[in-house]
């Protein structure tokens, strides 16, 4: 009996999670760039998560922070792409933690991002990773991502 392959958007569905609508962008830039078989995103932060780590958000409220803003970068890529998989490898996350001076803890907080790639793409959603403390966000934002993937070649309109 041949097992039936679960697609990334099956995944999500299977873990009560849905990609909420893209959100505009917030200044003259686009939400992706795709060069060769690498696709680099912009930054997306949340609409629902404000304040700072360390005085306003918990780490556990921030965690849901980036795991929000993970699931807003699926989005963009979902439209630029199609299909989610497509992806082949994540290869990057970058995030920005809103902190105050004294809050260490920005690595705990960016696992909301990292867990959320590993449980819907297993291994090839293992990933390098730098998390940042910022003395402020745009918007307020309590965590900010940005994320480089590597994709299947194929319909690349260059």
């Amino acid at each position: 009996m041949v097992e039936k392959v679960i697609t990334p958007e099956e995944r999500l569905q299977q873990m009560g999670l849905e990609l909420p609508p893209l959100r505009p962008a917030a200044g003259n830039y686009v939400s992706c760039v795709r060069t060769g078989n690498l696709l680099f995103t912009s930054g997306q932060g949340t609409d629902e998560f404000r304040g700072k780590l360390g005085k306003d958000v918990s780490i556990e409220v921030g965690y849901q922070a980036a795991r929000q803003c993970m699931l807003n970068l699926l989005a963009v890529i979902k439209h630029e792409l199609g299909d989610l998989s497509k992806v082949k490898r994540v290869v990057k996350i970058l995030g920005f933690v809103n902190s105050t001076p004294d809050f260490t803890d920005q690595p705990k907080v960016m696992n909301g991002s990292s867990d959320l790639l590993v449980e819907l793409f297993g291994e090839k959603g293992r990933h390098g990773r730098s998390a940042v403390g910022m003395a402020q966000l745009p918007h307020n934002n309590a965590v900010e991502v940005e994320l480089i993937l590597e994709v299947e070649d194929g319909d690349q309109n260059e």
